[in-house]
């Protein structure tokens, strides 16, 4: 209401007089050479570090491009004389490609949404419902983070066998429905939401289970999305899971489907096994590209006290 009662040019000179009271070094306008120097410095590096990170992704999709023999040539040869496009159809008619996504996306869209609905609804009960031993049940369970799956995962195999559900989809389904990391990140985001929202609700006679889905999922789009994109990568990337529980290879996810190219270092088309690791990437750098906002903020404010 402000900007609307004071006329745009006594704007611009109260702007003026403010800045004018400033020190040299401080004033909007005013850069002083040290500080441009150290300006143009820290692009360079951001340069630097960001083309650092994105050469073994060019040289993955160059070397998808190459010929087989060209691939691991002496010297490097980062530009394909000739771009094998090739590669790209004999990787779909050569594998069981199709079927490899397909299982790898059932998977990461069952267990995301598992581990987003658990995750959320239990982080729900340790923000905002009172009980005995809450923040002792909150930390160990949080402290199941720091145990290696690699301690537990033979009794876990056993135990699942059991029930008759190794060698399925299931099996991985089941493993990974539940994660303490999810609980720990929406807990904390659930946290900064104004405690009164929620008093007010049951004050309307809103129920627990109506107070989260109406007010605090709406409200936690930021950490929903954070935790979506982590557990969507995290399985589509998983490869030692797969490999313990999925042995048939119509069940392969596209982890274990390129690694069957792998014979041994010297009988292997590298080439196609590139274009196969470019196909595995495309899905999960457009979900980061398209929630990368929602990520961030998410990531930056799950740390936060409201």
């Amino acid at each position: 209401m402000t900007n609307l009662l004071v006329p745009q040019d006594d704007r611009r000179a109260l702007r003026k007089i403010a800045a004018d009271g400033l020190p040299e070094g401080h004033r909007p306008d005013s850069i002083t050479p040290l500080r441009r120097i150290g300006r143009i410095a820290g692009y360079i590096a951001l340069i630097i570090a960001a083309a650092a990170l994105l050469l073994p992704f060019f040289w993955m999709i160059m070397s998808s491009l190459k010929s087989a023999n060209e691939v691991f040539s002496v010297p490097i040869q980062w530009i394909p004389e000739v771009f094998v496009w090739q590669n790209y159809v004999d990787i779909w008619s050569q594998s069981g490609m199709l079927t490899w996504i397909r299982n790898t996306l059932v998977l990461a869209v069952v267990v995301t949404f598992l581990q987003v609905l658990t995750g959320s609804f239990a982080a729900y009960g340790f923000a905002r419902i009172r009980f005995p031993g809450r923040d002792v049940l909150f930390l160990l369970y949080i402290g199941t983070i720091a145990v290696p799956w690699q301690s537990y995962m033979i009794p876990q195999f056993i135990l699942l066998s059991n029930v008759k559900v190794s060698n399925t989809l299931w099996a991985i389904i089941l493993i990974q429905a539940f994660g303490a990391f999810g609980v720990f990140l929406m807990k904390q985001f659930y946290e900064t939401i104004p405690e009164e929202l929620s008093e007010a609700a049951r004050l309307d006679g809103l129920s627990e289970y109506g107070i989260w889905r109406r007010i605090m999922l709406p409200l936690s789009v930021p950490a929903l999305a954070s935790l979506t994109l982590l557990t969507f990568v995290n399985t589509w990337n998983d490869y030692l899971g797969p490999l313990i529980y999925l042995r048939n290879p119509d069940l392969w996810t596209i982890q274990l489907g390129l690694k069957s190219f792998v014979s041994n270092l010297y009988d292997t088309n590298y080439a196609l096994l590139f274009a196969g690791l470019v196909i595995s990437v495309v899905p999960i750098a457009v979900i980061f590209l398209v929630g990368q906002k929602y990520f961030v903020e998410g990531i930056a404010t799950s740390g936060m006290k409201g």
